[in-house]
């Protein structure tokens, strides 16, 4: 059972998602402790990005939880943890300009924003079945279960690297 071939898919894909959420963390880590300098704040920011594009019709809010940011497109509304609400750092600017990226992809009709937004609701599913499928099959010795397990998180890998290019355009909207 430990030397299923499986395993070949589960390493690097684990260490993959590892390693971007180390990064991800680290940046903003560093970047939270730099204050901007005109001492605005992720909601500021967001808003005025929002007026430069004309979308005076999307709200931004604040939510809980620490890297919990994004764009709601189902009711037009950029949400931003406490510290990107709140927070003058570079990062707080930062996330904020990339939620509001997302917002102004939206408006555009940015087709492959549409699509990931169309497959999310599987891609959640396989986020939090993967775990829990692998435990069971590894604890019951049910290679299948295993299996499943990987083929899931394998297809939330897949997902995240297919959603790339709308991410790295939604900071290129931000920067602009």
């Amino acid at each position: 059972m430990f030397l299923d071939p499986t395993f070949l898919l589960l390493i690097p894909a684990l260490a993959l998602a590892f390693f971007a959420q180390l990064r991800v963390r680290s940046a903003f880590k560093k970047y939270s402790q730099i204050p901007n300098r005109r001492g605005m704040t992720g909601y500021q920011a967001a808003r005025r990005i929002l007026e430069m594009n004309n979308l005076h019709d999307v709200n931004v809010e604040e939510v809980q939880g620490t890297l919990s940011d994004h764009y709601d497109p189902r009711d037009r509304t950029v949400r931003l943890s406490t510290d990107n609400y709140r927070g003058a750092s570079l990062a707080a600017l930062s996330v904020a300009a990339h939620e509001v990226g997302h917002a102004i992809q939206h408006a555009t009709g940015y087709s492959p924003l549409k699509i990931r937004h169309s497959i999310l609701p599987v891609t959640n599913l396989g986020s939090w079945a993967a775990f829990p499928l692998f435990m069971i099959g590894f604890l019951f010795r049910s290679p299948l279960m295993m299996d499943l397990g990987i083929l899931f998180f394998a297809g939330v890998v897949v997902f995240h690297l297919v959603t790339l290019p709308v991410e790295f355009n939604a900071s290129s909207r931000a920067i602009k």
